[in-house]
């Protein structure tokens, strides 16, 4: 039985669930940790700058992909009749398994810190490592956080994922609107705006250009096929060039009101900006306790439950690409689909929730050529997908779209919805950093990356 193909039933619906794949933990939690690694404000530039000149042209090309063959990842290639490029499809499902296998169990550590610190426990900072460790409790909340996610995509694309993220995206800013605000009025706030936005040149380095060049690939979720089937859902007349700048400003702004909510409580606590998960998991409940019981208690859950949101918007359209696939590929009933999916994703991800130090194989599962030190089974899927498979899916998308499918009908296709793209500068940015920019720079992000990360070749040091 052939099922309907479902499409977003409005424009906003559809940008709401692009951006809420694209904003995620990475934006709230990861970007601003980056900017303190990168130097401040110098990092904040270069990422700016990255998201619009690499990064857009990529993710319209995707959605365009998606659009067009109305498939998933997999089964697009096949659909545009080159089934010999099937093989990025395959790579960017298993990605997205991947990174949904351990950004469950990361998103379930978010949603116990938001249950602890509603109860009035400050001390689960001290006490990260124990919490970590405690798989019944930390289990439970990956658990609850992965059927929770099923839940919401077995329902569909406009009843499931579209009407989620409606809601979800607008709640999300709320708060974030409102914990910048509040951060801005702490003691010594505006020497962390001062860090975040004044930019120091001497901190400009090739190190903070390829750091920030990768956070901006990761924090837009390219690379991984979730806008090719996010694109595949899209109605024929929508305008994927406005429609993708929209989704590209939600997400550099939602990373940019991620930094002034944390950088100015940093400052205001002299916290180190280079915090990393530290920052977050251990250092934020100690600010929150000098805030007092009543207001440390509903600033602190509200920035949890925060993360939770950005959390949830990211594993939705994580899920939909395993779930998109075996509906298209292997006619199997989305619910069906939704819950074989959920099921092996946690599964998969049970190494990394006890590879923390609860099971020593998995806590010191692999030790890379040249380093020191064994690395955890969690970080090993971590630089293997994320660090890995993103970067090459992007480059082959961008020789895919170019050279294979062509220039002429990758513009055709982004031409529908707007008639003045063929003719507008727009066009001729995007085909020259597709043809051009794109592959060289992905290409050399993958080999570095696989240099520094598996062989301890450090270039920048």
């Amino acid at each position: 039985m052939v099922q309907k193909r479902n499409k977003f039933s409005s424009r906003f619906g559809f940008i709401a669930a692009a951006a809420g794949s694209a904003v995620g933990l990475g934006n709230i939690w990861k970007f601003p940790f980056e900017v303190g690694k990168g130097g401040g404000a110098a990092f904040l530039i270069i990422y700016l700058f990255f998201c619009f000149v690499l990064c857009y042209p990529l993710l319209i090309t995707e959605i365009a992909i998606g659009r067009r063959s109305r498939k998933n990842p997999v089964g697009s290639f096949k659909a545009m009749k080159h089934p010999n490029w099937t093989f990025i499809g395959y790579l960017s499902v298993l990605c997205g398994v991947l990174i949904l296998s351990f950004y469950n169990v990361v998103a379930g550590w978010v949603f116990g810190y938001f249950v602890e610190i509603l109860l009035g426990n400050f001390d689960i900072g001290k006490n990260f490592e124990t919490f970590i460790t405690d798989i019944s409790e930390v289990g439970g909340y990956s658990l609850l956080f992965m059927v929770v996610t099923a839940f919401i995509v077995s329902k569909g694309i406009t009843n499931g994922i579209e009407r989620a993220s409606k809601i979800l995206m607008p709640v999300l800013v709320t708060i974030m609107l409102f914990l910048s605000i509040y951060a801005l009025t702490l003691d010594n706030a505006m020497e962390g705006v001062k860090f975040y936005l004044v930019p120091d040149i001497s901190k400009l380095n090739i190190e903070v250009i390829y750091r920030a060049l990768g956070q901006s690939f990761f924090s837009l979720s390219l690379g991984m096929g979730a806008l090719i089937t996010y694109g595949s859902y899209l109605k024929k007349q929508e305008d994927i060039i406005s429609s993708g700048a929209i989704v590209t400003l939600s997400d550099v702004g939602i990373a940019f009101l991620a930094g002034l909510m944390i950088f100015p409580i940093v400052f205001s606590q002299g916290l180190d900006t280079d915090g990393g998960t530290g920052l977050i998991f251990v250092s934020l409940p100690g600010v929150f306790e000098n805030m007092g019981p009543v207001l440390g208690i509903f600033i602190g859950a509200l920035f949890f439950l925060l993360l939770s949101f950005a959390a949830l918007t990211s594993t939705i359209s994580l899920m939909e690409l395993p779930v998109s696939y075996l509906v298209d590929q292997k006619k199997v009933r989305r619910e069906i689909a939704v819950w074989i999916s959920a099921g092996v994703i946690f599964l998969i991800g049970i190494p990394s929730l006890i590879g923390n130090g609860y099971s020593e194989f998995f806590t010191n599962f692999i030790t890379y050529f040249g380093a020191e030190k064994a690395t955890d089974f969690m970080t090993f899927i971590t630089d293997l997908a994320l660090n890995t498979f993103l970067p090459i899916g992007g480059f082959f998308i961008s020789i895919f779209a170019v050279y294979v499918w062509k220039r002429r009908k990758l513009f055709r296709e982004l031409s529908y919805g707007n008639e003045k793209f063929l003719k507008s500068w727009i066009a001729k940015y995007v085909g020259f950093c597709l043809q051009y920019i794109a592959p060289v720079v992905l290409g050399i992000v993958f080999v570095i990356t696989v240099l520094e990360v598996f062989f301890g070749v450090h270039l920048f040091k």
